[in-house]
Order: structure tokens, then sequence, then C-alpha cells
């Protein structure tokens, strides 16, 4: 990683931490006292996105942070200092950081004009606001920024000397010529290419950020979260949240929490597990392969609700005489899933997630529903963001990939929660509804429009060939049940 890079997450903290080291050593405040205000102030900046170096730096932008962030950390001196002395040391501080970030920017402005610091930066579409922004870049050195070129696949536009390549060779381009930021631009027709670039690059260490559609109009979005070139604006895009030390805090809470709730259930699973096999016959439990992280297979257990000697079907959904009443019950009330548990702490799959789908759909869905692929970019999961929107059974699969692909986007352990408590909630407001069909009473898109496209993407997979057993990787037969 070069000196570059790690400017905009270091440099605006490491000149806070200088500036209130010396208004605290001016003013002789304790040693415990001025490490308790110093990290106050600083998680307040932090949470406020004060810390992130903007291509746009105006001193008047930070005054209200720092008179925020010096002020509040105060209130808990009050019942051990003089309220005097903690003005005082409140407008020192404030003062102190905003003077240190003013000269922080006029030595980076001054830095730039020079030619040192600058950002190596790729636009992504060859739109009239693309244009603007590189002659902007180009004619103002003190944003830091250097503009390297374009990547356009349009017609007419490839032959153009500032051109390099389709958006297609982006993660080619990033390397080649080291650079750390990238604005979209993209036209109309270019958008869903342009998405699928981006997710596959979400693990380089550069910026994505994304000029709006309609520049001209004013953006509700906090001014630490806006950047601007020469009056046009960016908006950054979030980075990737599925770092190696988030997916490590997953992992370890889905263990813990799927550990309890085993034990919890141990009883009512073995109930069902027996009331399965007395009713139908065979085995209680029952294996079948989907489609997880990365396009790999995991073998999903579930308490088996379709007669074994139905054998391989490629139905969406067994048909009435395949299940038994104790079969539906288990499927409408979807505790048929418990045996998942025991996935989780396999490592197979994560409590919340996208529903892991058969192979045979998987790849039928991928080739025909827009970003269907794209979920598959997290570990699948017992329930899920578009679950607990009601988007389950017989419901619409375009629907279930964009709830899906924003869980992905903007997961979070915070989310889980949400999703786990509704999930409760949702299984025990099922369970109260006696005689009720669980997936279509939660369900808030069960509508015509709905049923129409679940039943045309079936129809789809169908005349894609029935007869054959599909799988990701490998051959063999796909297991049912």
């Amino acid at each position: 990683m070069n000196r570059i890079q790690l400017l905009p997450g270091r440099l605006l903290p490491c000149a806070d931490v200088v500036a209130l080291c010396a208004v605290l050593v001016l003013l002789r405040v304790g040693a415990l006292a001025a490490l308790s205000y110093s990290c106050g102030v600083l998680a307040i900046l932090a949470v406020r996105g004060a810390h992130r170096l903007r291509l746009c730096r105006r001193v008047s932008d930070d005054v209200g942070n720092a008179l925020v962030a010096t002020g509040l950390p105060l209130l808990a001196f009050l019942p051990w200092s003089s309220a005097r002395r903690l003005l005082l040391l409140g407008a020192c501080a404030a003062g102190a950081l905003v003077c240190m970030r003013a000269t922080t920017a006029v030595v980076l402005r001054s830095l730039h004009r020079r030619g040192e610091l600058s950002e190596p930066i790729l636009i992504v579409g060859r739109s009239e606001p693309a244009g603007a922004l590189a002659e902007a870049v180009g004619k103002r050195p003190e944003l830091g920024l250097r503009f390297v070129g374009f990547l356009d696949r349009t017609a007419g536009r490839r032959s153009e000397p500032e051109v390099l390549g389709d958006p297609a060779e982006l993660a080619a381009f990033v390397r080649r010529y080291r650079v750390t930021r990238v604005v979209l631009c993209p036209s109309g027709e270019n958008t869903a290419e342009v998405t699928d670039v981006v997710r596959r690059c979400r693990a380089l260490p550069v910026d994505f950020c994304v000029v709006p559609r309609l520049p001209e109009l004013g953006i509700a979005v906090p001014r630490a979260k806006l950047d601007e070139v020469w009056g046009i604006p960016l908006l950054p895009i979030r980075r990737c949240a599925h770092t190696a030390a988030a997916r490590a805090v997953k992992r370890v809470f889905d263990c813990l929490l799927a550990s309890v709730l085993l034990v919890l259930v141990a009883p009512l699973l073995s109930a069902l597990a027996t009331a399965v096999r007395c009713s139908s016959g065979g085995m209680a439990l029952f294996r079948q392969e989907r489609v997880t992280r990365g396009g790999s297979l995991v073998r999903v257990t579930k308490l088996r609700t379709v007669t074994p000697k139905a054998g391989e079907q490629f139905d969406w959904k067994p048909s009435p005489e395949q299940c038994g009443r104790l079969a539906t019950w288990l499927r409408r009330s979807h505790l048929d899933e418990l045996p998942q548990l025991l996935d989780v702490l396999r490592g197979g799959m994560s409590l919340v997630g996208p529903r892991p789908e058969r192979p045979y759909y998987a790849v039928r869905f991928a080739g025909t529903i827009p970003h269907y692929a794209d979920r598959h970019r997290v570990r699948g999961g017992i329930t899920g963001w578009a679950q607990v929107h009601g988007l389950h059974g017989d419901t619409s699969i375009t629907e279930r990939a964009r709830f899906d692909n924003h869980y992905v986007e903007y997961w979070s352990p915070w989310m889980d929660l949400v999703v786990l408590v509704r999930t409760a909630g949702a299984v025990l407001a099922g369970f109260r509804r006696v005689g009720s069909d669980y997936e279509e009473g939660n369900s808030a898109s069960t509508t015509r429009d709905h049923r129409v496209e679940s039943r045309r993407c079936r129809t789809a997979v169908v005349r894609a060939g029935a007869a054959q057993q599909t799988r990701v990787r490998g051959g063999g037969a796909v297991q049912r049940g």
C-alpha cells in the first residue's frame, strides 16, 4: 500500500490528536481526564464522519463538527470541575482542531499544486458530466487528483484517445495505473454492466464514488459524506463490509447463537423427527445440495416433508399428493428448517443470509434474473432480509434477488439482529393463526404480478431441460426430498 492510500484514513485523526495533546498539555489537564476527553472527542468525530479526507476541504465545514465533538464530552466532567474551566477547555480544543485542520488543508493544497501526493483517478463512463469532471480535474491540480482516463464501451467512444478500454477491464487498469479513486458516471444503457463490474472489484483498495444523475439538484446527505469537484457533487459508495474481521465476527456470533438455539429446540426437534419417521417411514432427515457463497455447494439438512418414494423431481415445490398433513404443517411453519442449525455449526451456512437455492434453479435464475448471481457473494442463511419481508414461497424471484443484494451491500451486525428478531416474531405469529398458510399470510408480495412472474420463471426453467440434472460444479444427481 503506497502513501497515497494511507492519507485518507489517517491524516485527519493524527492531526486531531496533535491538536488535542497540545491543548491538554498547555491547560495542565490530568492524565486520566485528558485521555478520557481525547477519546470522547475522537469517537464523536469518527461517528460524524469527520475523519474522512474530503476532496473539497473547507474550514467552514469543520467548525460545526469541532464544536459538537469538543463540547459533548465536557458534560461528563461537570460534577468534578467548574463550568468556567470546562468552557475554556472546550473553546481551546475546538479552536485547536479547526486551526490544525486548516493548516493541514493549506499544506496539502500546496503539495498538490507541486504535483505531489496526487491520487490517480479513473472515470467509468463518457457522458457529459464525466467530461466536465475530467476537465475540472485537469485544470485544478490543487484538488489532488490526476486524471488517468475513461472506461466506456459505447459505440463511437472507443476511438477517443482518452478512452482506455471497457468497464469490464476496471480491475486491470486499477492495478496498471495504481488507481486509488474510481468515479462512476455511466450512461443509462451501461448501468447494469457497471454494477456487476464494481461488485467484482469491491475487494480492491479503491474508493468508489458516483456522480448523481441530476447533479444540479441538492442532495439530502450530510456534508461529511459529500465530495465536490468544482461544483460537481460526488457520492461515495459504501466500502465492502464483508472484510476478514467482519466475517470472523459473524462466524463467532453464528456459532454461539446456533449452539444456544440448538439446545433450546432439541426436545422439539426430537419429537418432530420421531413424528416424521412414524408418519411417512424411512429417515426423518435428508440432505439437499444448495448453492452458496462463490457458487460452491453445501448440503442442507431438513426434516423430510416429501414421501421418499417420490424420487427425483424438478417441481418448484412438491404436490399435495407428495406431502401428508404433518409435512404440510411443517413446511408452512418452517419447522422443517430447524436441523439447519447443525449446518450453521458445521460452517456450511449462516443464521442470516440469502436463502440458498437448488443448483438446478440457481443456474437458470442466474441467466434470467438480473443480478441473481450477485447474492452468492456471502454464505447462505437460514433466514434473510428477503424472507422477513414476505418474499418466500410463491413470490417474485426478482424481488428476492433485490432484497438479498441489498442485505449484502448494507450488512452490519445490527442488521442481522433485526432479521433474527423479525423472523422470531413472524414464526410466533404464524403459530397463533391456526389453520392459516404461514407463507402467504405473512407475504407482502403475493399479488397477481408476483404469481405470474413465478410461473414464468418456473416455465423457463422447465423448458430449459426438466429432464436434465444440473450442478454448479461437477456432475452427479441433485438430491431431492
